[in-house]
């Protein structure tokens, strides 16, 4: 069975577009037509990406990518938008994307990088350890004691340096380079940081030293 992807696009040749094409790649593919159709289609379907446009009417890309977070969705998120300011990177980071598109864009870019997404973490079930924390790389699910975590990509990407890292200290630089490439924005480390802090809760697991980078406890 191939990786699930969810196509979230009001406009229909578009969904229809991408729907062919990323079909085409070997995937399986679901579409949704606006932000209720794919909030829907995600508990349905369950998928492992989701290709999410913006600007939709009624619910947009922003709010439904905020509300499959807080439902604990782990799926692969990429946004596509036709704005590349800083600002609006940063909204769709803190939303809780993994990656962004800026329209007009190839498809052969689009399948890329959900193919990138997806080598990120699948290490054939892998688990690393750490304390009372463990981490599903190919699942992108963490524990912590009896508690289930569930991670976006980058998050989980990102706890991965840590506890591999760890005792030592993971500079900012390393965890860009390794993760986030050109799609980098200002600050970007320490947004997931806090949110990674924020998911695996108290006592917090996480040390910032300053001026180099963050340090897991163990």
């Amino acid at each position: 069975m191939g990786e699930r992807v969810l196509i979230v696009d009001d406009d229909p040749p578009v969904r229809r577009m991408l729907a062919r094409s990323i079909a085409a790649e070997g995937f399986e593919v679901e579409a949704a037509a606006d932000g209720g159709a794919a909030l829907a289609a995600v508990e349905r379907c369950a998928p492992d990406y989701v290709v999410l446009d913006v600007a939709m009417p009624g619910i947009d890309g922003l709010t439904v990518c905020r509300r499959m977070r807080s439902l604990g969705v782990g799926s692969s998120i990429i946004m596509l938008t036709a704005r590349d300011t800083v600002a609006d990177r940063v909204l769709g980071l803190e939303a809780g994307a993994d990656d962004y598109l800026v329209k007009p864009f190839a498809v052969e870019e689009l399948v890329a990088r959900l193919r990138a997404l997806g080598r990120r973490g699948r290490l054939a079930g892998e688990t690393l350890t750490a304390g009372n924390l463990t981490l599903n790389l190919s699942l992108r699910v963490a524990r912590r004691g009896s508690r289930d975590v569930q991670l976006s990509s980058r998050e989980a990407a990102l706890l991965e340096l840590l506890m591999r890292t760890a005792p030592g200290v993971l500079p900012r630089e390393t965890a860009i380079v390794e993760i986030w490439g050109d799609a980098a924005v200002e600050n970007v480390v320490d947004q997931y940081v806090r949110r990674l802090r924020h998911k695996l809760g108290d006592p917090p697991l996480i040390d910032t030293v300053r001026g180099v980078g963050f340090r897991l406890r163990r």
